[in-house]
């Protein structure tokens, strides 16, 4: 596929494509979309917890922590983001540091007991 391809038509256009491309499983390909829309429109956070996104499931945990840390310092309490670094801490054996992330999630949820998920899941 070419460049022109990602680049092609009005941000709205590019950012239904990458969901369509991110609903299809297609990471890769939506992350290509998405980084351009990224670049173009930093201060917004949407695009950017969708990229954080498709690098999680594409396992580019480096990449999906340094977009969810973008997005936590423009919104401290988007609860995903919040929730997805902790998830993304604990895939890359950083449980610690995962802790009080996802316990921030839980609070903003309404969860406070963020331990009682753990039980159920195990």
């Amino acid at each position: 596929m070419s460049d022109t391809y990602f680049e092609f038509g009005t941000a709205a256009d590019r950012w239904d494509r990458a969901q369509m491309f991110f609903e299809a499983k297609e990471y890769m390909t939506a992350a290509r979309i998405l980084e351009g829309l990224v670049e173009e429109v930093p201060e917004q956070v949407s695009p950017r917890l969708l990229l954080a996104r498709t690098y999680y499931h594409s396992a580019r945990l480096g990449r999906a922590e340094t977009e969810l840390r973008a997005v936590l310092e423009r919104d401290p309490v988007e609860p995903y983001a919040r929730l997805m670094l902790g998830r993304t801490l604990e895939r890359q054996g950083r449980s610690a540091e995962a802790t009080g992330h996802l316990r921030m999630a839980a609070a903003f949820s309404g969860d406070f007991d963020v331990d009682a998920g753990r039980r159920a899941d195990g």
